[in-house]
């Protein structure tokens, strides 16, 4: 029906305008003709239009006129804005009229746009021509963009919403997506901030198949960028003052934008003070000033810092403050051999912890103090040229060294805690500052000790006996068996040479056989002193009766012998062999250091007199 009344309304305006045409001029726009023509007078049939004219008006309603019937893409003309429509004038016989939800793509769509549109409905319930905007993109799109990937043109987008690694854009019609590493140069942390807003991208890749369109806005800006990096680059120089923003913090350092060039401030370079993690000093997006320090051939790696832009601490350090002063400050770092105490901002000094306690067993810095620590010390050393402060701790306290005499004098008795072992004995402190050491001989009149561990362990409690003392070399020999009555004084007469003790043998050693009297006495029997009456030798077990024929209390030597019971002629040369043994030991007069040894050089000449 909508065709059939056009075609009669066509008819009926052909016949009427052969009369109008005749008072027209021939060239006259079709469109004011029909404005100016007279509709009342044609219908009573008053007004009659020439032949020719009405085929010269049919010749110009064809050339300027669409035809509403044809559904390919046209161009139209935004001729009024509403609210929410755009009125489109297509030279069609009446304006057609598109929502403006199909324009969010441009917010800036304005009277006399020129937009390409396809007729949606060529007559509503009102008679109004409806057209899509939204649907000739759709058909335009695909060519548009493949277009704009292959010359590599500029495309205006509209941000609809955020999606799994970036952002949906409308792009001709056509949602594409700009994944969020192609939104910009920089890190985007809010992509909200881009939902809703119209963008100029470059269409970067194209996939026929799944008809996928990837777009990037982070392209555009690059080409600039890289301009504007080449003329920085170019005027680098070291010294050079810039201004960046913070681009990324690492727990190494921060990367400052410069412009399109980044470089890196070192943690050691953002502040004269100690730092655990850049974030406290600067924080991301923040605009700061930094001198550049260096930079390779390429200029690609530029070494910025921000501290150098201040006075170093150690320059604007008062000069009141000299050796011997007190100081107070905050431990910042903790190592084995000290600790680093800041006295001011980007000023430190050292304690060795040598210098923690007056105590000298080894200990670690972390047995005084600990980061965060507020302590107070005093100057020992100052070198204002090169930088450096050494600090102590104990020279707060007295030297307890200084009346060592009258506290720890030679033979007085004490209590002490072990502290820690060596080889060679054990250190015992007297109490803080003042430790002494205890030879591993000097811990047992009886035992034999090859290790101090299998005597006592670390924090017990001994009684001592200062042996010696050292004031100039701060050394304190102590002993602890010193503090017990010698048993071997009382074993002396009990086990005196030529008294006779049964006994069993114990076990069989090399050159001979050894037997326990008690737990302190243990006896050596040479080879051929284990020789019975009858000729045959005491093996491991047989029990006999045994005179002693040697016992050196200072050595804890004794030697026994079963023959010289029966045999007078032995009895001879044992007691030559101890004479000559005795007259070794004066000669040789050996100290309690050396006392094993001289030990087992006599008994190696005693057995080879047996």
């Amino acid at each position: 029906m909508a065709e059939e009344k056009t075609t009669a309304q066509v008819e009926e305006t052909a016949a009427e305008v052969k009369q109008e045409v005749k008072e027209q001029a021939p060239k006259q726009d079709p469109k004011e003709f029909l404005e100016n023509f007279n509709w009342e007078k044609y219908e009573e049939g008053i007004e009659r239009v020439d032949d020719s004219k009405l085929e010269e008006f049919e010749k110009l309603v064809a050339e300027n006129f669409v035809d509403t019937a044809d559904e390919e893409v046209v161009e139209g003309k935004v001729v009024y804005l509403t609210d929410r429509e755009a009125i489109i004038d297509i030279n069609a016989k009446s304006e057609g009229v598109i929502s403006l939800n199909e324009f969010r793509y441009n917010p800036n769509l304005k009277v006399g746009d020129k937009v390409e549109v396809l007729i949606d409905i060529r007559e509503d319930k009102s008679g109004q021509l409806v057209l899509s905007h939204r649907k000739a993109r759709t058909i335009m799109a695909w060519d548009r963009v493949n277009a704009a990937h292959d010359k590599e043109e500029i495309v205006s987008g509209f941000v609809k919403c955020r999606t799994k690694g970036g952002m949906i854009v409308d792009v001709f019609g056509i949602e594409a997506f700009l994944p969020g590493s192609q939104i910009d140069v920089k890190p985007i942390r809010d992509y909200d901030q881009y939902v809703g807003k119209t963008m100029e991208f470059k269409v970067v890749k194209i996939n026929h198949e799944f008809k996928n369109v990837v777009v990037s806005h982070k392209a555009l800006i690059e080409a600039d960028i890289e301009e504007q990096k080449k003329e920085i680059i170019s005027q680098l120089e070291k010294g050079q003052v810039l201004e960046g923003v913070v681009k990324n913090i690492t727990s190494y350092g921060v990367f400052v934008d410069l412009g399109g060039v980044d470089g890196l401030v070192h943690i050691t370079d953002l502040s004269w003070s100690r730092i655990n993690h850049p974030n406290e000093v600067v924080e991301l997006d923040q605009k700061i000033n930094v001198v550049i320090l260096d930079f390779d051939e390429n200029k690609s790696r530029i070494q910025l810092g921000m501290k150098q832009l201040e006075k170093h601490p150690w320059d604007a350090l008062s000069d009141e403050i000299k050796i011997g002063d007190k100081v107070k400050g905050k431990v910042v770092v903790i190592a084995d051999y000290g600790a680093f105490i800041e006295v001011v901002e980007g000023v430190e000094g050292l304690i060795h912890v040598s210098e923690m306690s007056w105590s000298t067993h080894l200990r670690s810095a972390q047995d005084f103090v600990k980061v965060g620590d507020e302590v107070e010390a005093v100057v020992l050393t100052l070198d204002r040229e090169d930088r450096k402060m050494s600090l102590g701790i104990k020279q707060l306290t007295p030297d307890p060294w200084t009346d060592i005499t009258t506290k720890y004098p030679v033979a007085s008795k004490h209590s002490g805690i072990v502290r820690n072992f060596t080889n060679f004995g054990v250190f015992v402190e007297m109490e803080e500052g003042i430790d002494g050491l205890i030879y591993i001989s000097d811990l047992s009149w009886t035992k034999k000790i090859k290790h101090p561990s299998e005597f006592v362990s670390v924090g017990d409690k001994m009684e001592v006996e200062v042996l010696e003392l050292d004031v100039e070399g701060r050394k304190l020999s102590l002993g602890h068996k010193q503090t017990t009555e010698n048993p071997w004084d009382k074993y002396e007469a009990e086990f005196a040479v030529d008294t006779v003790h049964k006994a069993t043998i114990t076990d069989i050693v090399d050159k001979g056989a050894t037997i326990d009297f008690n737990e302190d006495i243990t006896a050596f029997i040479p080879q051929r002193h284990l020789e019975k009456e009858d000729g045959k030798k005491l093996g491991k077990g047989d029990e006999a009766e045994f005179k002693i024929i040697e016992f050196n209390k200072d050595f804890k030597r004794v030697v026994a012998s079963h023959t010289a019971i029966f045999r007078e002629e032995e009895q001879r040369n044992v007691k030559a062999a101890q004479k000559k043994a005795a007259a070794s030991a004066d000669e040789a007069k050996p100290t309690l250091g050396d006392a094993n040894e001289a030990l087992q050089a006599l008994k190696d000449k005693m057995e080879g007199k047996g």
